[in-house]
């Protein structure tokens, strides 16, 4: 069965959190941005975990929901690499660059989600 939009977003976040990523945090970016419905952003500390973090929600969610990401941007060694679902995009950031950019503070008007029970 496939899923879109929050449902999606959240499946995206727990398949993350299931390959200890870090700060994941979820952005309802209807009405904020024309790029996407929900934004998904986690952390990773190395280049491995990276990879893990990467190749754990793109197969998990395909293998659990039937949905793969269109495109991909970004590799894990640039350590910034987003997933686009269309509907959702999943930003894995390496903690350093994730800091630097500071999507939270660019995304500030957006609301967030709460993913977690």
């Amino acid at each position: 069965m496939s899923i879109k939009g929050k449902k999606l977003a959240i499946a995206c976040a727990m398949a993350a959190d299931e390959t200890k990523a870090e700060g994941i945090r979820i952005w309802d970016m209807r009405g904020v941005s024309n790029l996407t419905d929900f934004m998904v952003v986690c952390a990773g500390s190395s280049m491995p975990q990276l990879r893990a973090i990467l190749r754990d929600v793109a197969g998990r969610v395909e293998e659990e929901h039937g949905v793969k990401p269109v495109h991909s941007e970004g590799k894990a060694d640039s350590r910034w690499v987003v997933l686009d679902f269309i509907d959702v995009m999943v930003h894995v950031m390496h903690h350093e660059l994730r800091d630097y950019y500071g999507l939270e503070e660019l995304w500030k008007d957006a609301k967030e989600i709460s993913w977690q029970n």
